[in-house]
């Protein structure tokens, strides 16, 4: 009897480990807005569902980082669904206060930008499975608002 437990827990294992699952990617991070409190980029995350109906997204986990430092955490708590048997689109909003950009200054004086290392952690909710995260990481500058910005 344990030797067919043992078998049927292998054999749901295989199965499991060789789902198909949602592959996601980051595309990249551009200035949305820039206003008195801060400045707002938007990380664009494209994910690809093999499945034939749509994929709960539970949260959006990020880490926004630069010069080895942390300038910016957060959760973007239920950001929708994944579109069935296609490609989304996720915008995730990066609001970061000036008081941190001050803090960069060594890194911005050199360029007008800052290099930045972003994680980002995307929770879905697959059947049987359960909550299943896609961690992604990208690395890149970060072009900063101009004083004509400021008068778009």
């Amino acid at each position: 009897m344990s030797k067919l437990v043992e078998n049927a827990k292998n054999y749901v294992s295989e199965k499991v480990a060789n789902m198909k699952k949602p592959e996601a990617s980051l595309t990249g991070l551009g200035l949305h807005d820039v206003s008195r409190e801060g400045v707002e980029y938007d990380a664009k995350v494209s994910v690809d569902n093999p499945y034939k109906h749509p994929i709960p997204i539970c949260e959006i986990s990020y880490i926004l980082k630069s010069d080895g430092r942390v300038i910016l955490t957060g959760k973007m708590p239920d950001p929708g669904s994944l579109k069935a048997n296609g490609k989304t689109m996720l915008n995730v909003p990066l609001k970061v206060p000036h008081s941190v950009l001050a803090s960069l200054v060594r890194d911005i004086a050199r360029d007008w930008d800052i290099d930045y290392e972003l994680e980002l952690g995307l929770t879905i909710d697959l059947p049987v499975i359960g909550d299943f995260t896609i961690p992604l990481s990208n690395k890149g500058e970060i072009k900063l608002p101009t004083l004509k910005d400021f008068f778009k």
